[in-house]
C-alpha cells in the first residue's frame, strides 16, 4: 500500500515543482500538440470524487458481516459492518503530453465505507469508519474513444478497531467480490461542456 502512495505522490510531487519553476506563456493555447510538455502535462489529471448517504433500512452492504449478524448480540453485535456513508472516487493520471505514450494511463479507484449500523437491529448515524475497497489500473487509448484497460481489484482492508474477526457473524475480508484481475475495452463517448 505504501508503495503504491508513493507511485501516485512522485508524479505530483514532480509536476508541482515542474510547474513552479517554469510558468507557460500566457498565449499558450492548451490545445496545441506542439507545445505540449513531454512529461507532467498540464491537464494530466481527471478523476471525480463522491460522498454518498445511505438511509436506514438501506445501508451499504460490503458483506463483511452476515445478514443476520443481529441476532449474535443485538445492538451490542460486535459485527456491525453496515456501511451509512460512503466516500468514493476516480483518478486517472497521463503522464505524457506527446508522442505515442500520450495515450497511455494509470488509474486508481478506492470506496471509503464508514457507518455502525445492523439490519433490523440497530440504525445509527455513526461515522465509524470500516475500511477502504481499491482498485487500480493501467489503459491506453486505441481510438474513438476505445480504452484498453487492465484493472486490479483488492481484497477490502478494514479499518481501525474492526481489523479483527468480529465473531459468528464475520464473513472475513473478501468484500462483495473478492480480489480480482480483469482485463477490458472501455467506449467512451459525448463531450464535457465545461
Amino acid at each position: 500500500m505504501k508503495t503504491l502512495a508513493w507511485i501516485f505522490a512522485f508524479p505530483v510531487l514532480i509536476s508541482v515543482l515542474g510547474r513552479a519553476q517554469s510558468a507557460p506563456p500566457v498565449s499558450a493555447s492548451p490545445d496545441s500538440g506542439a507545445e505540449q510538455r513531454m512529461f507532467f502535462p498540464r491537464d494530466m489529471f481527471w478523476g471525480w470524487g463522491q460522498l454518498d448517504l445511505a438511509p436506514p433500512h438501506n445501508e451499504i452492504d460490503p458483506n463483511l458481516c452476515a445478514g443476520n449478524a443481529g441476532q449474535y448480540g443485538g445492538v451490542n453485535a460486535p459485527c456491525s459492518m453496515f456501511a451509512r456513508y460512503m466516500l468514493s472516487g476516480m483518478l486517472e493520471v497521463r503522464p505524457f503530453g506527446r508522442g505515442e505514450l500520450r495515450r497511455f494511463m494509470v488509474f486508481g479507484a478506492p470506496s471509503f465505507l464508514f457507518g455502525k449500523t445492523i439490519p433490523q437491529t440497530l440504525y445509527t448515524w455513526s461515522p465509524d469508519a470500516i475500511g477502504v475497497e481499491h482498485s487500480w489500473g493501467v489503459g491506453i487509448l486505441i481510438a474513438k474513444g476505445f480504452e484498453f484497460r487492465v484493472t486490479q481489484h483488492f481484497l477490502f482492508d478494514r479499518l481501525g478497531a474492526r481489523d479483527t474477526n468480529l465473531g459468528v457473524a464475520d464473513l472475513g475480508n473478501n468484500g462483495p467480490w473478492g480480489r480480482y484481475m480483469t482485463v477490458g475495452v472501455r467506449k467512451s463517448f459525448g463531450t464535457r461542456r465545461w
